[in-house]
């Protein structure tokens, strides 16, 4: 039997509640909700770690962060670690078009025989060895299209010579980073349907990351945008510091000229990041349709799904780097070839599991090293509930630079204080339960817990409930049990006793 191909569409920052399986209809993604309505959907999809880097190291590894050595943004995937297309038969033709953020952004690498860049501004993070000049193909591609660079002659042509994501995200439809991804992805399907080849393809859209801006920006009106109970709820005084230090800085702005303290401005925000999420379904839908049109959807696996999500104004926060549901719960599709009805999971799962769930639908045998567990038989039949824990870790932030701010002057190489003086420097550990028990354990003590069924909007923390204790230890060992499995040692449990 002819092994099948995989197309494996992934966004950047994408909130679960953005889909009609989600029971968002009121936002426009035509594509992406008839995809779920000949999918196995996930209701409840959690990330390894709610940030770029680890998450995308885990979603192609099949290894929790620590164990891949990707505890934190912008560091290098290692060569010894593999990622799926390192075990797929030789006659395969692997692709990643898109964003990586896995270290060397615009260089083939881990098993990748086609390699689409779009991303220039990594390059202060390349290995020693790389030719920082390099451009990604999306470069030359703007630049075929009479992009001029827009950053002042006074700055270093390194840097200069650059497009950076506030430039590019105001570039008109036809040449927007989605469009030139169902460009190329749409030509690699038609040449797979030519030479015949088996495939696996990773399409990645930064969108709909920061700067929350694009070419759909009217798209929707404020006023449209559906918001759940928690938007703009204040957080008490006894909530985690990292959290109360993010609420102060966004409501001063994700950027300086961007304040985020009313509601309006916080819904103009959100309407536009709906707008970035309608340019993906489009052109998320234009590969969907080139796969039928090239007549390779009857024997292609197709995933869809996010490395994180974003709050949004959820509890006054905006982005990622927190346990709460809104930052790391994803959207999480997959159809089999010849599915024709949607099938739903219920309960927690983890993206975890989808490189062994994967590998186990095109019949190959699952390495001995994946931490995750095929979950192929509940994709084929749907389930109340894996009847597992999901576990997530958070590791504190480091110094390095962000691509953001490439004009500033390096940071140190120093490690940053750790303790209750920077809240940054905070390890967590998160457990979600199938019977919708979450328990955060925080290194500052900022420990949280909630009840899911009776609060989903975790509005109300109880770990200091006296007649929660039993349980809060209950949970606490069995993090503890997971770390032993998984050989985590980043993060010492407090007792909680």
């Amino acid at each position: 039997m002819k092994r099948p191909n995989l197309l494996f569409i992934y966004t950047d920052e994408q909130r679960y509640d953005t889909l009609a399986c989600y029971d968002n209809r009121a936002i426009d993604m035509p594509n992406l909700n008839r995809l779920a309505e000949t999918s196995t959907v996930f209701d409840q999809a959690y990330v390894t770690q709610p940030v770029c880097t680890p998450s995308r190291a885990s979603l192609l590894t099949g290894l929790t962060p620590h164990t891949c050595r990707m505890t934190t943004n912008n560091l290098m995937l290692p060569e010894d670690v593999k990622c799926l297309p390192e075990y797929l038969p030789d006659d395969y033709v692997c692709a990643h078009h898109g964003k990586w953020h896995l270290g060397d952004e615009i260089f083939r690498q881990h098993g990748f025989d086609e390699w689409m860049a779009t991303e220039d501004s990594y390059h202060a993070f390349y290995r020693a060895d790389r030719d920082q000049a390099e451009r990604s193909p999306y470069h030359d591609f703007l630049r075929s299209q009479g992009v001029e660079y827009a950053l002042p002659e006074n700055i270093p042509e390194l840097v200069r010579k650059r497009f950076f994501r506030d430039q590019v995200a105001r570039l008109p439809e036809e040449m927007s980073r989605p469009a030139y991804l169902g460009n190329t992805a749409c030509r690699f399907l038609r040449d797979r349907a030519g030479d015949g080849q088996p495939f696996a393809l990773y399409v990645n859209f930064l969108e709909p990351h920061m700067p929350f801006y694009s070419c759909r920006d009217g798209q929707y009106a404020p006023g449209d945008v559906t918001v759940t109970p928690n938007f703009l709820h204040d957080l008490p005084e006894s909530a985690p510091r990292r959290l109360l230090q993010h609420v102060a800085k966004f409501r001063k702005g994700y950027e300086i000229d961007k304040p985020l303290e009313t509601e309006a401005q916080w819904r103009a925000l959100f309407a536009r990041y709906w707008g970035m999420c309608s340019l993906v379904d489009t052109h998320a839908g234009r590969i969907l349709q080139q796969l039928e049109a090239s007549g390779l959807a009857d024997n292609t696996i197709v995933v869809f799904t996010s490395d994180h999500g974003d709050m949004m104004g959820s509890h006054r926060l905006l982005g990622k780097g927190n346990m709460f549901e809104e930052s790391s719960r994803v959207p999480l599709l997959m159809h089999l070839p010849g599915q024709t009805a949607q099938r739903r999971i219920k309960g927690p799962a983890s993206q975890l599991d989808l490189v062994p769930t994967i590998l186990d639908a095109m019949g190959l045998d699952l390495p001995s090293e994946l931490e995750g567990c095929s979950r192929l038989d509940a994709v084929c039949d749907g389930a109340e509930n894996l009847d597992a824990d999901v576990v997530i870790e958070w590791h504190g932030r480091g110094t390095g630079r962000r691509p953001e701010n490439l004009l500033q002057p390096a940071a140190s190489d120093e490690k940053p204080a750790v303790g209750a003086d920077n809240p940054d420097s905070e390890n967590i550990r998160t457990i979600i339960t199938p019977d919708q028990w979450k328990l955060n354990i925080s290194s500052l003590g900022d420990h949280e817990l909630y009840d899911l069924n009776n609060d989903p909007y975790e509005m109300n923390n109880l770990i200091n409930d006296s007649g929660r204790q039993a349980l809060i230890r209950d949970l606490r060992d069995r993090i503890q049990a997971w770390q032993a499995r998984t050989g985590d040692e980043l993060m010492d449990l407090p007792d909680l006793r």
